[in-house]
């Protein structure tokens, strides 16, 4: 068999733009060519190794940088470059805006193919670093090294609590600080990491599945509170029962701690007997006037400043009279519906997750909310003339589907409803594009609001508002 010819390397190429998914966008004889946007920045000069080449694009690694883009700054973060978490520090935020704004409407131009309303200005993140209110890391016995550590990895310490190496899931980048979380999250991480050194507890390592500290999720609200849950392969509570009192009282900021035992191959969490050991068994985050609940499980926006501000353009849009009967589709632990439900006759929320359901029906309890249902089942299925007679047609739809957007049967029931008014919220505007040109011989396209939930990341969240035609 003929060996494949080996791809060519590309010299002294000019990177032009932000393209989407954390990339970034050269040419090169009229073929497009995506690189790692942590490596590159529009206006940088470079050489460009070809990984990938089909007819129309190309993919490709940077080996070397002649000359810097002037646009760059410095990035705030020590790990920047290898943790895959925040790839557009070196860009200035006002520059990270306009490309996502790009993005959007360039989805919009090229996917949904419609008349776009007069654009709005993506609304940034107030804080572009530390604002999330939770944060995962994983332990591992085999830590990612440096090219300088490698010749000495036997005698090196290769103990990590981190985040994994991007399409690593067996290497972890050991963190000293990071920037997502406000503190004390680097510290009980550093006091956790400490401790478990100290009592001679394995770190995980899930190539040969030896060891028995997994993972740890850290949850915080905007008082301050923080909620642990850490995950072993097998049972540390005893230890535990000594190291918890001891890190509430050093960092009292820990106000709950939970525990799980995970003997399973994968790291998924949901379906696990949670143990509470000490503090609080919930913290509470807060818009508005509504409190909702945070437990080890429950799902909330991670920058919540910017999801009450999400909310808002959500409501405003649903132009609501207090007349409507709102439908909530993939409505989550119910945060859109109760913060719309003041403004609406009844809301209707459903999602597949039984377990979401139930914290949305504990939300609305304790937030004293009674103009809500909340249904757990297969959207595709729930969603039907059946339930609009039981609860009543809408007047109004709200949808915030995951990543993949709506099934086409989801759209269908949505269109034989004669719903006046879609307000769509998303987390991916190639698939809210896509929806929207199924909508487009019923619906018209009136208003569109980017807003940015992850500074430094290519991550951006839209808000449209659909009206029948």
């Amino acid at each position: 068999m003929a060996r494949k010819k080996p791809l060519p390397m590309l010299e002294n190429i000019q990177i032009e733009a932000v393209a989407a998914d954390g990339k970034c966008m050269a040419r090169h004889e009229g073929m497009v060519i995506f690189v790692d946007a942590k490596t590159s920045a529009p206006e940088d000069w470079v050489d460009i190794q070809l990984t990938k080449k089909k007819k129309n694009y190309a993919e490709g690694r940077i080996v070397r940088h002649r000359t810097y883009s002037p646009k760059r700054i410095a990035p705030t973060c020590e790990h920047f470059g290898i943790c895959g978490g925040c790839k557009f520090q070196h860009l200035p935020y006002d520059l990270q805006l306009s490309f996502k704004q790009q993005e959007v409407e360039d989805n919009f131009k090229k996917i949904a193919k419609v008349p776009l309303p007069a654009p709005k200005n993506i609304i940034g993140s107030p804080k572009q670093y530390y604002y999330r209110n939770k944060l995962e890391f994983t332990f591992s016995s085999k830590r990612w090294l440096y090219q300088h550590e490698i010749s000495q990895s036997e005698t090196l310490d290769q103990n990590a609590l981190g985040f994994h190496i991007p399409q690593r899931f067996d290497k972890i980048l050991d963190v000293n600080q990071c920037h997502l979380q406000p503190e004390p999250s680097n510290q009980i991480r550093l006091a956790i990491k400490k401790w478990a050194i100290a009592e001679k507890i394995d770190f995980f390592n899930p190539t040969t599945q030896e060891g028995n500290l997994r993972n740890v999720i850290f949850k915080n609200n905007e008082k301050g509170e923080f909620m642990i849950f850490l995950i072993s392969k097998e049972d540390i509570s005893q230890a535990l029962s000594r190291f918890v009192p001891t890190l509430m009282q050093e960092i009292p900021e820990v106000v709950s701690f939970y525990y799980a035992i995970n003997p399973k191959r994968n790291d998924t969490y949901t379906d696990l007997t949670i143990q509470h050991i000490a503090g609080k068994s919930i913290i509470y985050t807060h818009m508005e006037e509504l409190a909702f609940q945070m437990t080890p499980l429950s799902f909330f926006q991670t920058n919540a400043q910017q999801a009450q501000k999400l909310y808002e353009i959500a409501r405003e849009m649903a132009n609501l009279t207090g007349n409507e009967v709102v439908y909530d589709l993939y409505t989550g632990t119910g945060t859109i519906a109760l913060f719309v439900a003041k403004k609406a006759k009844h809301v209707v929320g459903i999602e597949y997750v039984s377990a979401a359901i139930e914290d949305a029906k504990q939300n609305a309890q304790a937030n004293a909310i009674q103009n809500t249902t909340f249904l757990a089942g297969d959207m595709k299925e729930l969603l039907s003339n059946t339930l609009f007679d039981t609860y009543g047609k809408p007047d109004v739809i709200i949808t915030d589907p995951p990543r993949a957007g709506m099934h086409p049967d989801v759209l269908q029931t949505i269109i034989a409803s004669e719903v006046p008014r879609i307000v769509y919220v998303s987390c991916n505007p190639a698939t809210q594009a896509r929806d929207v040109a199924a909508l487009a011989s019923f619906y018209k396209l009136v208003a569109m609001q980017p807003v940015d939930m992850f500074p430094h990341t290519h991550h951006v969240e839209n808000v449209i508002c659909l009206e029948r035609i």
